[in-house]
């Protein structure tokens, strides 16, 4: 089963996965790859692009910023996706 890793700092990923940065304060995440291709992670995707997509807003440079969602909802999705 694959495991949520709320990662404090900037340290490596593991082969497989990558890193999100979600909601204001930008906590870390690192989730696995085959997330890409879930539906409802991909719809979020979907939704931060069709949100954020061209504005002037704040990118991390070591992973995917996802600032329209709550660490809380993240995570909640996340664990869905692991089940």
């Amino acid at each position: 089963m694959a495991r949520l890793h709320l990662a404090k700092g900037s340290g490596g990923v593991p082969r497989g996965h990558f890193a999100v940065y979600v909601g204001e304060d930008r906590a870390r995440f690192v989730v696995p790859t085959a997330y890409l291709k879930q539906p409802s992670f991909v719809a979020l995707l979907e939704t931060a692009e069709e949100d954020y997509f061209g504005l002037d807003h704040h990118c991390h440079p070591d992973g995917l910023t996802i600032p329209c969602c709550s660490e809380r909802d993240f995570a909640t999705l996340v664990r869905s996706l692991a089940a």
